[in-house]
């Protein structure tokens, strides 16, 4: 049964496993393995584990933790939304989005927006968000990244 709960700082390092496992299953086919070498060569920072503990929630299956998300209140950004890859394709990403939504409304939010990698833009198109046009993702770490920006309504 899957469960999904806020993160907590002891959390930060099964978010920044799962984080890893998935770009690196899922974004090789869209970036060189330089880029995402460079990107999921980052250390596990202090700052990381705060934001764990701040924005992020963890989707649990059973006793496993098997993605991450959050939803930043001020911004309406999503983000982290990562699930690993062997439970991929089951709808949990899916219920990820579906519960950062309720939580993004509960906050009285009207839009929320996010960087999708390109390999999951078809993903959020069929969330129901809309965006067509290429971006570039700056990570936290500098590294630039091709992204589309996209955007979804939840009021009005």
């Amino acid at each position: 049964m899957l469960a999904i709960r806020p993160a907590r700082y002891s959390d930060a390092e099964v978010a920044f496993d799962i984080r890893l496992q998935a770009i690196r299953h899922q974004c090789i086919t869209v970036y060189t393995p330089e880029q995402v070498q460079a990107w999921t060569q980052v250390p596990l920072t202090d700052r990381y584990r705060a934001s764990v503990e701040r924005q992020y929630h963890i989707a649990w299956w059973g006793e496993a933790a098997v993605a991450t998300g959050f939803i930043d209140f001020q911004s309406g950004e999503l983000g982290a939304v990562f699930v690993l890859p062997g439970f991929m394709g089951q709808g949990i990403g899916k219920s990820m989005i579906h519960y950062l939504e309720r939580l993004a409304r509960e906050a009285g939010l009207a839009e929320i927006h996010l960087d999708a990698t390109p390999n999951a833009t078809a993903f959020y198109h069929r969330c129901g968000f809309h965006g067509e046009e290429s971006g570039i993702y700056t990570s936290p770490s500098g590294l630039e990244l091709a992204c589309t920006p996209m955007r979804k309504r939840l009021i009005g």
